[in-house]
């Protein structure tokens, strides 16, 4: 089978007589930088995207790509990340990583349809500060955004574009216009409709920043956003159902085109301890939203639909699930989450990631403990292990060599 049968026939299916996927969630690049001088042989470094062709895959990149004398030459910025198949690809300016998927054997990474889901026309890219020290530029989503040089991490934001109902009415008049579908699919649609027809890897929709708190915290601001709920619930619908409608309208066009594996739904809506949104408000606002979106899926043949969440979201699975979700990552064990027991308590539930990425710097015999539960979840399909998040800089290479050659080893006993 190839890597894109495997993926259903794991994920979907829960066939446990098949080899799950040999994938990573990410590596950041201070990590990459340090494996390169530490052994990981540098045959085919991944380039730092520039071109900017949709909010999905080009978010960030004038972060990656601006003058910045603290990143040594043929380094990466230490926040700049390489997918490396648990989470998809392209997104956020990110590079596709082939050296240590080729160092392990590993399998291709899954993409995602490169499609303006957001404004467009896109936002034109500016600079509006810059310095050593800093760069302060608009996004081509609309977001004001300031990178810090010298550390080097993701930008944060400054200023949103949705501030009110004027601003909103603006941006609905100027940048979501429903009569121009298919100027947001990729601009050499159909040789990729083509490439897509013959690939032997899985292909989804969405990823981040789609999702139906994580669209609205992206675009508004989590502060203000929280507010907004309770002083203009009018206006929140309106947002996130305009949104709803254009990405129905746009996977539409390209369902009819395309078969399409999987739907990824990015939420970061938990963080260490719990959801940041109640029970309530998640029902008048998401549910109904999540089930027009993923019953539309569902009618055209995608059955599998994750939602993207860090942090502790075990009281929050059954919300999803009656959302439409299928599948959840990348259940973040230091925040107390616990593979085992999601899959004994939701036993349909598509899970990937699990492994504390953190404690792979803690050598062999702790890597050993943290890969148990592994074989565990793989006894019933539907799994795919991997570090609960991007492998930070902490983890040597040599720990992660053993790690990954383990987790490897117990992959092919399948």
């Amino acid at each position: 089978m190839n890597t894109r049968e495997r993926f259903l026939e794991v994920m979907k299916n829960f066939n446990t007589s098949v080899p799950t996927m040999k994938w990573e969630f990410g590596y950041w690049g201070e990590t990459i930088n340090k494996w390169y001088k530490s052994g990981l042989p540098k045959e085919n470094p991944a380039p730092i995207p520039r071109e900017y062709t949709s909010p999905s895959s080009s978010i960030y990149t004038m972060s990656w790509t601006c003058e910045n004398k603290y990143v040594a030459e043929g380094e990466y910025p230490n926040g700049f990340v390489h997918m490396a198949g648990g989470l998809y690809w392209p997104t956020q300016g990110f590079a596709l990583d082939q050296d240590v998927r080729d160092y392990f054997g590993m399998d291709q990474t899954q993409q995602l349809v490169d499609l303006n889901l957001f404004f467009y026309p896109m936002f034109e890219p500016k600079v509006l500060e810059e310095d050593d020290e800093m760069l302060k530029y608009q996004d081509i989503d609309g977001v004001v955004r300031l990178f810090l040089k010298k550390s080097a991490t993701m930008a944060s934001g400054w200023e949103w574009p949705i501030k009110d109902w004027k601003s909103w009415e603006q941006l609905k008049e100027e940048r979501i216009n429903m009569d121009k579908i298919r100027e947001r699919l990729p601009k050499n649609w159909a040789q990729k409709v083509k490439e897509y027809k013959n690939r032997d890897y899985p292909l989804g929709l969405g990823g981040y920043p789609l999702g139906f708190f994580g669209t609205l915290a992206h675009l508004i601001g989590y502060d203000k956003l929280f507010f907004m709920y309770y002083d203009e619930p009018k206006l929140v619908h309106d947002i996130i159902d305009t949104f709803t409608n254009l990405w129905i309208a746009v996977f539409e066009e390209v369902l009819a085109e395309v078969e399409i594996d999987h739907m990824q739904i990015w939420e970061d809506i938990s963080f260490g301890s719990g959801c940041m949104l109640s029970d309530a408000i998640m029902r008048e606002f998401m549910l109904p939203y999540y089930k027009r979106l993923t019953g539309f899926l569902k009618s055209h043949g995608v059955d599998l639909i994750f939602v993207d969440t860090d942090g502790y979201c075990m009281k929050i699975i059954p919300f999803f699930i009656e959302a439409g979700a299928t599948g959840m990552f990348p259940f973040e064990v230091h925040c107390g989450m616990d593979v085992v027991k999601v899959r004994k308590e939701f036993p349909e539930l598509a899970i990937m990631g699990g492994i504390p990425k953190s404690e792979i710097q803690k050598g062999k015999k702790r890597i050993d403990q943290i890969l148990e539960p592994v074989k565990e979840v793989l006894k019933t399909g539907g799994y795919i292990p991997f570090g609960d998040h991007f492998i930070p800089p902490e983890v040597e290479w040599e720990d992660f060599k053993y790690y990954r050659t383990r987790l490897n080893e117990i992959i092919d006993r399948v």
